[in-house]
């Protein structure tokens, strides 16, 4: 069985990251898509809420599963038995950095290999960071994210704008 992981902090899922998760179920026995729990850093949404979109999104995938995990990525890897990690690039200026982490990852763990998956064209500018600026300033992230996450990314704004 070929398993992977497309890891990442999905703070929400994109479209960008849908069409990633979709194009590589296809590739793969199994996917995982890891929600990084990371500390480091202030999410809109909490692990639960990542996790619970991701599920509802994914949900006819039926290779798809859908994790939290903290620590290295490797680890994760290791305790899952993926011996893929599936990463998306938008730009040249991503692959610098993720070749850097995909060689780390590797000495880290050599039954690991980094796959990359160019994005696709209508969502080569797309980032989480975008989706949550346009939405901060109450405009339309609809072309942006999954249809279901639309509401929950305006609920987040509306009660950030109440406190």
């Amino acid at each position: 069985m070929i398993r992977a992981i497309y890891p990442g902090s999905f703070d929400p899922v994109t479209l960008g990251h849908l069409d990633i998760i979709k194009r590589a179920s296809q590739t793969v026995d199994e996917l995982i898509v890891g929600v990084l729990n990371n500390g480091g850093k202030t999410p809109l949404f909490s692990i639960d809420e990542r996790v619970s979109m991701l599920l509802e999104v994914t949900e006819g995938l039926s290779n798809v599963k859908v994790l939290s995990f903290s620590g290295l990525l490797v680890d994760f890897a290791r305790q899952m038995e993926a011996n893929i990690v599936v990463r998306g690039l938008r730009a040249i200026s991503d692959f610098e950095y993720e070749l850097q982490m995909a060689q780390t990852n590797h000495k880290l763990n050599p039954q690991v290999d980094t796959m990359f998956l160019a994005t696709s064209l209508d969502y080569s500018y797309l980032s989480s960071t975008i989706v949550k600026e346009v939405a901060f300033f109450h405009g339309d992230i609809s072309e942006f994210v999954p249809g279901p996450v639309v509401a929950k990314v305006q609920e987040k704004v509306l009660a950030a704008d109440e406190e």
